[in-house]
């Protein structure tokens, strides 16, 4: 077996969190291949080493002196290097930054550099192999990621180390200049190495024991999501819960490999398992609930419009000419209501209703605004009746009008619309009903 473990900033922030991160490693013989990010905030008020290398090099491109900034982030490594007694010297890489962030080599250099230093200092404390990212993973000359070209390349390296630390977040153009990965990069770096490890597990370690119900801002302690599969993870991620990237997810979910998010601060915690399909149920019927404020909806009235062939079309071209993408449609025999981004619509509504009267020539239309969308995801929810019915007593019980419900053809997620008042005491109501029954 062979695990791929990606460990984030929080998990790497300072010599302590490093020991920690040795501990899980070397207590299972199977995590082969370690991907880390830069070191993290050690507390609240510490500065992130990301925004340290971005102010660093605005001076730097400016034309003015970056010594100070730049020995406060050699200062922050060699912290590490003392804390853990390491014979690591980064002097010789910091002497190439200065003088790369001195020829303005871009900002995508510097952001990344974080990582690269993190990796050396990991793999000697590891005494595993480095390996750069940069000589393995790989953009095309317009900056899109070659997952093909990246993955026969890193496969074939890989076989030839039976242990490595490859750093996440970037790659190199066609040029050698170095690129980064716009959202998620260690996250996508790890995912990356798994596929061309051929891995049988993805571990994710973070500062979370996996993925929560809900959000902890809403529910106070929510369950954790023992098992979710891709299709569940995509519909909360889409509805704004704080999950992997879709990028991330990709490599290892065409090729099969599972991802187990866990927590460098309770490893004994065994967090989220992400897989493409399960017959394991979760603890409730949900899996979770996730929403976002900030919706307007366009309710369209006319007599027989279900009778009207391209009325639908037609509502829609309204929108798409004046750029204004839509949430949800659902219909009745004789109305249409769209959802849409308020702050999309506030500055084209004249325009798209001046449209939707010439070519659809309705009845009326009516807009209502400051409204709420959630959605109740789960996987065991077309199996089990009365799931829509539940949701329904449980907002009447908290006194919170919906104004729009919509359930997907996969029977797997119902799209709630309540005001944005309502919101939070909505989510709770759903927890409450689904989590504590």
């Amino acid at each position: 077996m062979t695990k791929v473990v990606k460990f984030g900033g929080s998990s790497l922030a300072s010599a302590e969190q490093f020991k920690k991160v040795k501990n899980i490693i070397t207590a299972d013989k199977d995590r082969r291949y370690v991907v880390p990010s830069l070191p993290g905030k050690r507390n609240s008020a510490d500065t992130k080493v990301t925004d340290m290398l971005y102010h660093c090099y605005a001076k730097a491109a400016n034309g003015e002196n970056f010594d100070n900034e730049m020995k406060s982030i050699q200062a922050r490594y060699q912290e590490i290097i003392d804390g853990l007694q390491l014979t690591a010297d980064l002097t010789a890489e910091f002497a190439t930054i200065k003088e790369q962030f001195a020829a303005k080599a871009g900002k995508d250099y510097a952001a990344s550099r974080g990582e690269y230093l993190n990796g050396i200092l990991l793999a000697n404390y590891l005494g595993y192999e480095f390996i750069d990212s940069a000589e393995y993973i790989f953009f095309d000359e317009n900056g899109a990621f070659l997952p093909e070209k990246t993955n026969a390349a890193l496969s074939a390296k890989l076989a030839t180390c039976d242990r490595a630390v490859i750093p996440g977040f970037y790659g190199s153009n066609p040029d050698g200049s170095v690129k980064t990965f716009s959202r998620g990069g260690s996250d996508i770096t790890g995912s990356i190495v798994a596929r061309a490890a051929d891995a049988t597990l993805y571990e994710n370690w973070t500062d979370v024991s996996g993925f929560l119900v809900t959000d902890p801002r809403i529910v106070e302690n929510p369950q954790v999501i023992e098992t979710i599969t891709y299709k569940e993870l995509r519909e909360l991620s889409y509805m704004g819960a704080t999950v992997l990237h879709e990028d991330a997810i990709f490599p290892v979910r065409t090729a099969g490999i599972p991802i187990n998010i866990r927590n460098t601060n309770a490893p004994e915690d065994p967090g989220t398992i992400i897989v493409e399909n399960t017959s394991r149920k979760p603890r409730c019927i949900i899996t979770g609930i996730a929403g976002k404020k900030g919706f307007t909806s366009i309710n369209i009235e006319k007599d027989m419009m279900n009778s009207e062939i391209g009325f639908g079309r037609k509502v829609l071209q309204a929108f798409e000419d004046n750029g204004i993408s839509f949430e949800h449609m659902p219909s009745g025999i004789d109305t249409l209501t769209v959802f849409v981004h308020q702050t999309e619509f506030e500055d084209h509504e004249q325009q798209v209703l001046n449209q939707l009267h010439k070519t659809a020539n309705p009845d009326s239309i009516e807009i209502e605004t400051d409204l709420a969308l959630i959605a109740v995801v789960g996987r065991a929810m077309k199996s089990k009746w009365g799931t829509a019915a539940k949701i329904f007593t449980a907002l009447t019980n908290a006194s919170i009008n919906v104004k729009m419900i919509d359930q997907g053809s996969s029977e797997q997620n119902v799209i709630i619309g309540v005001r944005n008042h309502d919101f939070e005491a909505a989510i709770r109501a759903i927890y409450n009903a689904f989590c504590n029954d």
